[in-house]
């Protein structure tokens, strides 16, 4: 895209402040945290619950970036770049996405539903690409933010879109399809996602229909309540010779008519009926939401009058489609990020960004195919993406593909292969070593073999992080706090035991002010692993003193013996102002200063400037429990005593937090100047009504190793623990107490999910290994099998065994590999 900011002044209805407009802009952000931000950027600063992006402007200026659409102008800034001052900035975003859209003129396909929207994409992709050069949403880039961007994307030599099209609940869609626009229409599986912001699924209906107003044609299930809810929306928004082309395994009078479908190990057969003539399709697939999924692309395929040979000939190549990033260990100090099934330009980009957010090693390292569809002159691409890579600061680039191999002139320190194959046979010649390394391959590469070369070896059991989550779970929380209120994130115990270093670095790239570990070593190996944020150690040794001061980590100080031997070795290493945490004692009596010690600790700091008290906090012992909310306010009051008198006699201002998890929810009125964010950050709540805004973060995940039918009479496991009482179906899964299941969840207490049906643990759980009886389960060996994650959740867990959750997460072995994706 290239944009003349003096054409946007009418389009944003935006008040000018700046130097001449006579400026083209190539690239639109939203994220200050973007090393592509540059002098031919326009960032549009958003403002929400959650961030103001205002705050970063000043920053952004610092590295070049000179155009900015805002709602306000910092003070800061005044005069230092170029303003579109707007009312609304996602308002701006959406205005400028429908702008541009409305540049082109080709066919768009926009598709909406509550389940299948991104794969139906992906594979119309596929099925379509031989014979259109195709912009996409990039991922799952669906939202009120997502969509705008993807358009934006739009191109002179593309001539086929395919937008997908998310909502959450009313008065939304009515934006995305003025961006969007399609001429087709594809309605997927209407489910219960996002079922709490409708009234009822007639609304949740009509509500994504109107993506189509403008639509020649809309493809979906034809069914009593989605058949009613169009002939409403017709008759609202006539369209002179509109198409309503449907399908149905149960109506007849559909256009297309599934006969019947077969399904055989892994694929599956469907018969169906259109215009009068009979067809058998195969997929290979064997689930119901993959067959709703490929009817979908069969039908958009008919509409677009394709020979049912080729139909054939492309759907039976149909591919799972993996839609998320995911951050693996790598062999020498490595660690992979995994995106080895796609490589096209846009989300080459977010793959990028992704990349920064999550680097371990200093030394950033891409593999990368040849990229298809990007719309550009090959010349053209190329010199793009070696820009994207100058910007992101790679240190070397392997291509493979005869393509991006004709052009390595443009990428410095790269090697370049002509496939994968010959990438593989050199593979030990190059050297990988404590570097972070973006894999990004079209599908044709078959770059998992590469992902699988490189990943660190372990076993098949896998605690899987959403990273989505976390976002999501720290947002809520960040919403429920004043402007001014800072926010520290606990880490310890390994990020309570789903991978402290990756989340720490998630946090710093959200830009939370504080770290919190329980002891030196945590804070350590953050450091060493390149956190730059301020790192709190919340249960300092004394012999641990040297390493916290060489790490720059800050002590809480909660004793008088304490802070006398930290200011000791502060005194000789000559220290001045260094930051400590003074913990005060409301009536947890765990840890900290109680009453009677204050003055002496008051006399001992007075007039010292070896150190500097960066904090005053305390902990709350039952926020969680409102039968003993009485004894929270008690220590609050006796927290705002101890604190303000510190405060006086000392003549400091420093940061004072006192709120755990439960307490930024029910006590709202104590955030003062910070709070510390826990198990909420990972998905927990102890209140039931605020678990349904949080998303679950970890699901730990294996597979079935082996599966027996034993006869009845026979047992299972150590101790016979279990008896058959009939002939039962057992499956073996390669987990147990070494890697935190605890024996106690054995014998049918606990169960796993396999295929979305629970099979409950038979007999005693083992050092490695379970036993399932899976009897009512058409499982096989090597099937997955879901521990915990939604189901069961470790909160069910916790209930079963009479523990928390917090001991459920934190028991889960490092021997189990973590996985972390977004």
């Amino acid at each position: 895209m290239s944009i003349n900011l003096k054409s946007l002044i009418p389009v944003l209805n935006a008040e000018w402040t700046g130097s001449d407009t006579d400026i083209f802009v190539d690239h639109i952000s939203i994220d200050s945290r973007s090393l592509q931000n540059g002098p031919q950027t326009l960032f549009i600063a958003l403002s929400g619950a959650n961030n103001d992006a205002h705050l970063y402007i000043a920053e952004l200026i610092e590295k070049g970036v000179q155009n900015f659409a805002v709602q306000y102008i910092p003070e800061n800034v005044k005069g230092k770049a170029n303003f579109f001052v707007v009312k609304n900035t996602l308002k701006a975003l959406q205005e400028l996405a429908a702008y541009y859209r409305d540049l082109f003129d080709f066919p768009i396909i926009g598709l909406t539903g509550s389940n299948g929207k991104t794969i139906v994409k992906e594979w119309l992709n596929f099925l379509l690409s031989p014979d259109y050069n195709i912009i996409r949403s990039p991922k799952s880039y669906n939202s009120q933010v997502g969509v705008p961007l993807s358009v934006i994307a739009i191109n002179e030599k593309h001539n086929l879109g395919i937008f997908e099209a998310g909502i959450s609940t009313v008065n939304e869609m009515v934006n995305l399809e003025k961006i969007i626009k399609p001429n087709i229409g594809v309605l997927t599986n209407i489910g219960s996602a996002h079922d709490e912001g409708f009234e009822n699924l007639t609304q949740k209906i009509n509500e994504k229909l109107l993506l189509f107003k403008k639509s020649a044609v809309i493809i979906y299930q034809k069914n009593e309540l989605v058949d009613k809810c169009l002939l409403d929306f017709s008759a609202q928004y006539p369209l002179e010779n509109r198409i309503l082309f449907s399908w149905s395994f149960a109506d007849a009078s559909a256009d297309v008519f599934i006969l019947k479908k077969e399904t055989k190990n892994d694929s599956t057969t469907i018969k169906y009926q259109y215009k009068d003539e009979i067809f058998n399709l195969e997929i290979p697939f064997s689930d119901s939401a993959s067959i709703e999924n490929a009817i979908s692309c069969l039908l958009v395929l008919l509409h677009f009058e394709y020979d049912f040979t080729i139909i054939q000939n492309r759907m039976e190549m149909l591919y799972p489609v993996e839609m998320r990033l995911e951050v693996k260990n790598g062999i020498h100090n490595c660690s992979l990020i995994d995106d080895s099934y796609s490589s096209d330009f846009q989300s080459l980009k977010i793959a990028l960004d992704f990349l920064e957010s999550q680097k371990k090693n200093a030394s950033k390292a891409v593999i990368l195919s040849d990229i298809f569809q990007s719309g550009f002159s090959n010349e053209e691409l190329y010199s793009k993406v070696a820009q994207l890579i100058s910007d992101n600061r790679i240190n070397r680039v392997i291509g493979i593909g005869t393509t991006i191999s004709s052009f390595q002139d443009k990428f410095p320190n790269s090697t370049m292969f002509q496939n994968t194959a010959e990438f593989i046979a050199e593979i030990e010649n190059l050297n990988f070593n404590n570097e972070t390394i973006l894999i990004k391959g079209a599908r044709s590469f078959q770059f998992e073999e590469i992902v699988s070369l490189l990943e660190e070896k372990t076993h098949e059991t896998v605690l899987e992080i959403n990273l989505d989550a976390i976002n999501h779970n720290l947002n809520y929380f960040k919403s429920k706090l004043a402007d001014d209120v800072k926010i520290m994130v606990m880490v310890k115990a390994f990020g309570y035991g789903n991978g402290g270093l990756e989340i720490a670095k998630l946090l710093e790239h959200n830009k939370v002010n504080y770290l919190g570990v329980a002891f030196a070593d945590e804070g350590i190996s953050l450091k060493n692993g390149g956190i730059k944020l301020p790192i709190m150690v919340l249960n300092p040794e004394s012999t641990s003193f040297p390493s916290i001061i060489q790490y720059k980590l800050e002590p809480e100080i909660y004793s008088i013996k304490g802070l006398n031997a930290f200011l000791k070795i502060a005194r000789e290493k000559n220290l001045k102002d260094y930051p400590i945490h003074i913990k005060v004692d409301t009536g947890m009596h765990r840890l900290g200063f109680e009453d009677n010690t204050i003055d002496e600790l008051i006399a001992t700091l007075k007039g010292n400037s070896t150190v500097r008290v960066q904090s005053i906090l305390s902990h709350l012992a039952t926020s969680d429990d409102p039968k003993h909310f009485g004894f929270v306010e008690k220590q609050i009051n006796l927290f705002e005593r101890l604190s303000s008198k510190l405060i006086s006699e000392l003549n400091i201002n420093p940061i004072r937090h006192i709120l755990n998890t439960s307490g930024i929810s029910n006590f709202p009125n104590a955030q003062y100047n910070m709070v510390r964010l826990g198990i909420g950050l990972y998905g927990v709540s102890n209140d039931p009504a605020e678990q349904k805004y949080l998303e679950n973060v970890g699901t730990l995940k294996s597979i079935i190793s082996q599966v027996r039918t034993i006869p009845a009479g026979d047992s299972v496991g150590y101790g016979r623990r279990f008896m058959a009482d009939k002939e039962t179906k057992i499956a073996t899964i390669p987990i147990g107490y070494a890697d935190g299941i605890s024996r106690l969840w054995g014998n049918q207490v606990g169960f796993v999910t396999i295929k979305n049906q629970k099979a409950y643990i038979v007999g005693s759980v083992c050092m490695d290994m379970l036993m399932v009886d899976v009897s009512h389960i058409d499982c096989k060996e090597g099937d997955s099998v879901i521990i915990f994650g939604e189901s069961p959740t470790v909160i069910e867990m916790a209930e079963a065994l009479k523990t928390i959750p917090y001991e459920i997460m934190t028991s889960i072995s490092q021997r189990v590999k973590r996985v972390f994706f977004r």
